[in-house]
């Protein structure tokens, strides 16, 4: 008795494997490994980082502030000297051994300017931390609250923190504090500068608060921390990326600031006590040029960096604004 093929639309037996498997090596077989795996690559979502990384501005900003991060920690071992060494020759030159030239102290500036690495570092991390999870605490408990008395005690508070001047208050603060240092700078700018990001996690939080999935939480007897901090706040991640970066970047200026006006902690060394010293001490008509300039274009440099790292964290929240 004859025998036909099995199953319409196969090859026969002579062509295939046992089992009707296709051999390997049939163009057919790499066609459809090939359209799979084109699909499988479609479907899968971008990674974060992948995200922030395909952003040019991005990738610059993330290079230099690495850069910076790589300084801070390592200042020990890349600085030349001791930042409050006052044993070199005063108003010198830049040589060999004081790569930018010394103070009218006779303190290496570029040894100061490695260290102050640290100092700027170390305010925008914390308080970008500080600052942003009081505005994720204040915004997000006060959107989904929305219309109750909760809400408008938030409200007012945020609203008053809104209007009153930030640098007037924080200059305020620093300057009758009894005691200087780096934390209480870190505490005065997470203070004073939350307000404008609460606000905006608030109307965020509101836009979320009335979907299904947190419907569901609501029904399944979820307490409202659970809901607010579990359910809602990883839907906002791009938006807490941000506000952090901004927060951040605004408390490394602002830290600067307050140095440069002589509000700083005098026992530490950072770019803005180096900006204070040298006007202090007319750098300029000195010719000590690079006592000014460089601690500025320092500052000026990271800031920028963060700025654009802030491009690409804009790009997780907003896909219209990605680059192919």
């Amino acid at each position: 008795m004859s025998t036909s093929n099995p199953t319409p639309g196969l090859p026969s037996s002579g062509g295939s494997a046992p089992g009707g498997v296709i051999e390997a090596g049939d163009p057919t077989q790499e066609l459809a490994v090939h359209e799979v795996e084109q699909v499988s690559d479609a479907a899968r979502p971008d990674r974060w980082w992948e995200v922030v990384w395909a952003s040019k501005k991005a990738r610059v900003g993330v290079v230099i502030v690495a850069v910076y991060i790589i300084v801070g920690v390592f200042a020990p071992l890349i600085a030349p000297h001791d930042p409050l060494d006052g044993s070199f020759e005063p108003l010198a030159g830049p040589s060999g051994t004081n790569w930018l030239g010394t103070t009218t102290s006779g303190q290496d500036i570029a040894s100061q300017l490695i260290y102050g690495t640290r100092i700027s570092l170390l305010v925008g991390l914390f308080a970008g931390l500080l600052s942003t999870a009081i505005a994720l605490v204040v915004g997000m408990i006060s959107g989904y609250t929305e219309g109750t008395v909760i809400d408008d005690v938030l409200s007012f508070l945020t609203n008053v923190a809104l209007v009153i001047p930030a640098l007037p208050l924080i200059i305020t603060l620093v300057a009758y504090s009894q005691a200087r240092g780096v934390w209480l700078i870190v505490g005065v700018i997470s203070i004073t500068s939350w307000a404008g990001a609460a606000r905006a996690k608030r109307a965020q939080i509101i836009t979320l608060r009335n979907r299904d999935f947190v419907t569901a939480a609501k029904f399944s007897g979820e307490s409202t921390w659970r809901i607010v901090f579990r359910e809602i706040m990883p839907n906002m991640t791009s938006l807490v990326a941000a506000s952090f970066v901004g927060a951040a970047t605004g408390a490394i200026g602002a830290e600067a600031g307050l140095a440069a006006l002589g509000l700083g902690d005098s026992r530490s060394v950072s770019w803005g006590t180096m900006l204070y010293q040298a006007n202090a001490q007319s750098a300029i008509a000195q010719g000590l040029w690079l006592w000014v300039f460089v601690p500025g274009l320092v500052l000026a440099v990271l800031m920028t960096g963060m700025a654009f790292i802030n491009f690409g964290v804009d790009l997780l929240s907003n896909p219209h604004l990605r680059e192919d």
